[in-house]
Parts: C-alpha cells; sequence; structure tokens
C-alpha cells in the first residue's frame, strides 16, 4: 500500500499524490517515509522534499517554514512557502 502524499504551501496546493518513498529535512535533520511508518509530527527546516512516485518518477520540491505529520500511511506536509523544482 503506498503513502498518501499531500504537500500544500500557505496559498495553493503544491502536490499531491500517491508515493513509495519521501525524504524531507526537519529541524533534527533528513527523515525518510515508507508505508508503514510510525507517526510522526515535526518541524521543517528549509530544504527539500524528495517524493519517489509509485511510478518510479521522482518530484523534488523546495519548502520551508512549515510542519510534517504522519500517521496511517498518509504524509501531510504543510509549508508557509512550497514550489515544485523538478
Amino acid at each position: 500500500m503506498p503513502l498518501k502524499v499531500s504537500l500544500v504551501s500557505a496559498d495553493a496546493e503544491v502536490w499531491t499524490g500517491e508515493a513509495s518513498l519521501v525524504v524531507a529535512k526537519t529541524v533534527e535533520g533528513e527523515i525518510g517515509f515508507m508505508p508503514g511508518h510510525e507517526p510522526v509530527l515535526a518541524i521543517l527546516a528549509e530544504g527539500q522534499v524528495r517524493i519517489t512516485e509509485t511510478s518510479g518518477d521522482k518530484v523534488i520540491a523546495n519548502a520551508q517554514d512549515g510542519f510534517l505529520s504522519m500517521a496511517g500511511d498518509e504524509l501531510t506536509i504543510v509549508a508557509g512557502n512550497a514550489a515544485i523544482v523538478a
């Protein structure tokens, strides 16, 4: 079962879809999420969010000023600023 991922900025939804892996930068360091990951609530640090879609395609976004929440194979990343770069 894939992760359901939602990356939103203060004014728009940046990316939503299913992923097999997401790596994000928090104030504690980088953290990777795969299906079945335990629940997490963390403060987002400025940096890249790297998403590997279930198809294998990669999405890279810059994000800063926010938080991320992982629960029940649903990952939500809320950033003050976020934009797709690749």
